[in-house]
């Protein structure tokens, strides 16, 4: 008997060293609410392709685009609870958490992206990823998508074309000054409502980049297009504090090594696609695109401009005049 104990038990320990040796590799959920084929979408799946190469056998990265989990207004909660592990929400999310990131969202601060990027890898554009760490986040890295341009159901091409007129934003404060500066009203609503409250004439326009536009179809639903660069669309790769400081220390730089090269894959494709989307909405005939005069666009700025001092205060004076020096 004693024999017959020592060899089963000898048994169970080997079927429980093969178990421990061939467990299943820990699941990372990646949730994003835009379609597969945006920049976004694009860095997610790449992500996902070099952590099967590199640690497939201890995790797998699970990717859900469209809001299929959740929605531009659960993601972060559902990233703090632990039900997903990475998000990468437009810049407008975070200002629940930090005041700071709103610097991102004021008017005609860019002049164009290489601007964008050159403050995003700038110190202070740096720092600005830590911003969020007392509050249970953590910024891995920026992602493009691009300047922001006007859709509507009227053209606009000068301030006093939007008075009165429904646009859905993000989110965020500094974008409700934005559209109230030029006497326009301002409704925040989830992204994924957007073509249904275009579709259904419940709202008269939006902001958003030329991927974004493309993709969803709001070009679809509405006539005119202003090329109006008035503002940058960008995201942040994000984690949870709690997933990620208690990530051993090897795989931890494995992952974060892998999500740089995603980023730099998917700002590659932001750069190309902001263009092509363009070119591909032009060549649809479904929306006009206008074009402003300088003097129009300088209408805009000049409205829109006082908006930065009315943040300044929340965002930081310095903050704003690094992001400013970007554009030399």
């Amino acid at each position: 008997m004693k024999k017959l104990k020592t060899m089963f038990s000898a048994l169970a320990l080997c079927a429980g060293m093969t178990a421990f040796a061939h467990a299943a590799p820990e699941t990372i959920k990646f949730s994003h609410v835009v379609a597969e084929n945006t920049p976004k979408g694009q860095m997610a799946l790449k992500f996902r392709d070099l952590v099967a190469e590199r640690i497939g056998d201890k995790y797998v990265v699970e990717v859900y685009p469209n809001s299929q989990l959740f929605g531009d207004g659960k993601e972060m909660e559902a990233l703090l609870l632990g039900d997903v592990h990475f998000i990468a929400p437009s810049l407008s999310k975070f200002s629940k958490y930090t005041k700071k990131l709103q610097v991102y969202d004021l008017p005609f601060l860019f002049k164009d992206m290489e601007a964008v990027d050159r403050f995003q890898q700038s110190e202070a554009g740096q720092q600005l990823l830590e911003s969020v760490k007392s509050k249970g986040l953590i910024g891995l890295g920026y992602l493009h998508n691009g300047l922001k341009q006007l859709s509507a159901n009227d053209p606009l091409h000068v301030p006093g074309d939007a008075d009165g007129k429904k646009f859905r934003i993000m989110s965020s404060d500094v974008l409700a000054a934005q559209f109230e500066a030029v006497d326009a009203v301002p409704l925040k609503k989830p992204f994924s409502e957007v073509f249904t409250l275009l579709q259904t004439r419940a709202i008269d326009g939006q902001e958003n980049t030329w991927s974004n536009i493309y993709s969803k179809k709001f070009f679809e639903v509405q006539p005119y297009i202003t090329e109006s660069n008035h503002g940058v669309l960008d995201y942040m790769v994000t984690t949870s504090t709690e997933f990620w400081m208690t990530m051993p220390d090897e795989d931890r730089a494995v992952l974060k090594k892998a999500l740089a090269e995603a980023v730099a894959h998917g700002n590659a494709i932001a750069n190309e696609k902001s263009m092509k989307d363009r070119q591909k909405i032009l060549e649809s005939g479904r929306s006009k695109i206008i074009t402003l005069s300088d003097d129009e666009r300088q209408q805009w700025v000049e409205v829109m401009r006082p908006v930065w001092g009315e943040f300044q205060g929340e965002i930081g004076e310095d903050i704003i005049q690094a992001a400013v020096a970007s554009n030399q």
